[in-house]
């Protein structure tokens, strides 16, 4: 038997273990609550980012986002293996939790999307009770859904077309050939448009995919794929005419364009892609959205003017030189009118007040923020309500900033860099004032700039097929799945929809297949079904 001095140091040492895993317990719960609480605070942060969708952003503000959701992921991911250590430690005190139940301190998820099929898995249930040996009688179930991804299937379609003879006339009856997207080719609308998603919407070159679809025991070349690319690009050329008179049809465009790579010669050189956007849900406009792309080889101010040769509204854009032929006077069909991009002007000062904390600078970027805080009031209201509430309350503040620019900058060198930073927007007041006597314009140009974003994150990934015509088709299929991303529409499934019929499709109800048109059917067809 154990001496008692024995038995009293076991409990004591029992004690002390006990107090160091609550000790140590209650720690852990205490990160898992501040990680909970920071959590909550950056999901609020990336909420209130992307629910200003209309409004000025700050020139960090894609990147703020991105930076945001990058240490979410982490927090959460920190927070979850916290969370798991604690219910670890939970179990171990004897402590029992439903292994379904959500862990502690996590709110309880949300279904799962009805829409989805389910797949019952039905777990074996005991045929007589285990403690009498009795007659079990089932008195209900529990249902545990989990989010599961299949991988990507392939099959082969057969096509069969019987032949018939007639045996009074002998002649032969057959039904005529299915439809293909590709003339002799073998490939389906869908495979056709996964590869063009992927491809324009997902930056991934041809060859990537092709090494994926070997991996999955499907050769196709790169070759194979350039020209199921080319091809369908040819056959939606009738869409993309229409999405450009839609476009080009808008009272208020944004313009913009970004570098891209391009082959040529053993070397590669920069091009240019633009866009023009037109976007009315900022004023409320009933028109669709969508985006018109072009390809060049150089930013010269002959592209802009050839893009735009017949329009004569209003262009959203920044202080490119390359623009100002079309605000001529004695331009045909007219003057386009010039509507600068605040968030272009107050780039170079918010630059020289944060990383040189220029007191003048900071002070203008001030003064310009209280303009988007109230502009942003008036997102997706009506033009008329816009300009009535700019004339209110906007324009004593852009009067207030512009006289105190002015005085400011007499009192400065011209050398000065807080200085020039004004100037921009000095030398182009009116352009930048036009906003306030009409509801139609933006504040920003930000419309433009996010249709061309996920160019500029991708142009690393890819490199054109070493000729301006790759600029082209590039541009081309922009315009389509861009325009399709801007009305809510899943590219890869409306282009597959698009290549399947548009071959024998009527002419005149081509217009039938446009993204917004397409997706009003297919809603009309759900609630019918439904």
């Amino acid at each position: 038997m154990p001496a008692p001095d024995t038995i009293l140091a076991d409990i004591d040492t029992l004690r002390a273990a006990l107090a160091a895993e609550q000790s140590a317990r209650r720690e852990a719960e205490a990160r898992a609550s501040g990680a909970e609480a920071m959590v909550a605070h950056l999901k609020l942060l990336i909420a209130r980012l992307k629910h200003d969708k209309y409004g000025a952003s700050s020139e960090r503000g894609r990147k703020l986002l991105d930076q945001l959701e990058l240490e979410l992921g982490e927090l959460v991911a920190a927070a979850s293996e916290d969370a798991a250590k604690v219910e670890a430690a939970a179990g171990k005190d004897g402590s029992t939790r439903r292994p379904d139940s959500p862990p502690r301190g996590q709110p309880v998820r949300a279904p799962l999307p009805a829409h989805l099929p389910r797949e019952r898995i039905v777990l074996p249930a005991p045929t007589a009770c285990p403690c009498c040996n009795g007659k079990l009688s089932k008195l209900g179930e529990d249902i545990t859904e989990t989010l599961e991804a299949e991988p990507i299937s392939w099959k082969v379609i057969q096509t069969v077309r019987e032949r018939f003879s007639c045996r009074a006339c002998e002649a032969i009856t057959q039904p005529p050939a299915p439809f293909h997207p590709i003339a002799r080719g073998r490939a389906g609308p869908k495979l056709l448009a996964m590869i063009l998603e992927a491809k324009f919407g997902q930056h991934q070159p041809l060859n990537r995919q092709s090494d994926a679809y070997a991996l999955q025991g499907i050769e196709l070349s790169v070759s194979t794929l350039a020209d199921w690319v080319g091809t369908c690009t040819a056959n939606l050329a009738p869409l993309m005419a229409l999405i450009d008179a839609h476009v080009l049809a808008a009272a208020r465009l944004h313009g913009d364009d970004t570098t891209v790579p391009v082959l040529a010669r053993g070397k590669t050189i920069t091009g240019r892609l633009w866009t023009y956007v037109r976007d009315d849900r900022p004023f409320g406009g009933p028109a669709p959205p969508a985006a018109m792309f072009r390809y060049s080889r150089d930013r010269t101010a002959e592209h802009p003017n050839r893009h735009l040769v017949g329009y004569a509204g209003i262009l959203q854009a920044d202080a490119y030189a390359g623009y100002n032929a079309l605000y001529e006077t004695g331009r045909k069909p007219g003057p386009i009118s010039e509507a600068a991009c605040w968030a272009h002007g107050r780039r170079k000062l918010f630059k020289l007040a944060e990383v040189d904390r220029a007191p003048l600078a900071a002070e203008a970027v001030r003064r310009i923020d209280a303009i988007f805080d109230a502009e942003r009031l008036i997102n997706g209201q009506p033009a008329e309500h816009r300009f009535a509430i700019r004339q209110a309350r906007i324009a004593p503040l852009v009067s207030e900033l512009g006289t105190w620019m002015r005085e400011q900058r007499g009192r400065m060198s011209r050398h000065a860099e807080v200085g020039k930073a004004m100037d921009y927007n000095l030398t182009r007041w009116d352009a930048f004032t036009r906003f306030l006597g009409d509801g139609r314009i933006c504040l920003t140009n930000n419309a433009a700039e996010r249709a061309l974003r996920g160019i500029a994150l991708g142009r690393k990934s890819w490199l054109f097929a070493g000729s301006d015509r790759g600029g082209d088709r590039a541009a081309a299929m922009y315009s389509l799945i861009i325009t399709a991303k801007l009305n809510g529409v899943d590219p890869r499934a409306w282009l597959a929809d698009v290549l399947a019929r548009i071959a024998d499709h009527p002419a005149s109800r081509l217009d039938e297949l446009l993204p917004w048109n397409w997706k009003q059917a297919r809603d009309a067809a759900v609630a019918k079904a439904a």
